[in-house]
């Protein structure tokens, strides 16, 4: 049995990364690949099962695609996690997808950049 297809987009600064980092290394179960926005080129996502998108700040413009590309697409039958450091970016994230019928878990906050392992696993049997 293969491996269900994980796909993580970032924006590449390092707290962002640090909790990418973070989810790839307790799905070890299934076949992730972390990428950033800048580049994302549509295809990545088409075998994704579940999804996972996360900024710093809303509004990137590395992120100006993959908004364009989320609202002629529909992932319904798809899971998505989102997360963030900002509560405004989550709101952000939340707003680009609300098109593309994905199925949304409640988001993941790592406030001041608290990055704790128990609570993104914990957080991940929600997503997951």
């Amino acid at each position: 049995m293969s491996k269900k297809s994980i796909l993580i987009i970032t924006d590449g600064t390092e707290s962002i990364n640090q909790i990418a980092r973070s989810i790839e290394s307790l799905l070890t179960k299934f076949n992730v690949n972390t990428i950033t926005a800048k580049n994302f080129t549509g295809t990545e996502i088409l075998p994704a099962e579940i999804f996972f998108l996360g900024c710093e700040d809303p509004n990137p413009v590395c992120f100006s695609y993959l908004e364009k590309m989320l609202l002629h697409i529909n992932f319904a039958g798809r899971k998505c996690g989102i997360f963030s450091v900002n509560q405004n970016t989550l709101k952000y994230l939340r707003n680009i997808l609300k098109h593309c019928d994905t199925a949304l878990s409640e988001p993941f906050l790592a406030a001041k950049g608290n990055i704790d392992n128990s609570k993104i696993q914990k957080w991940l049997k929600d997503v997951i």
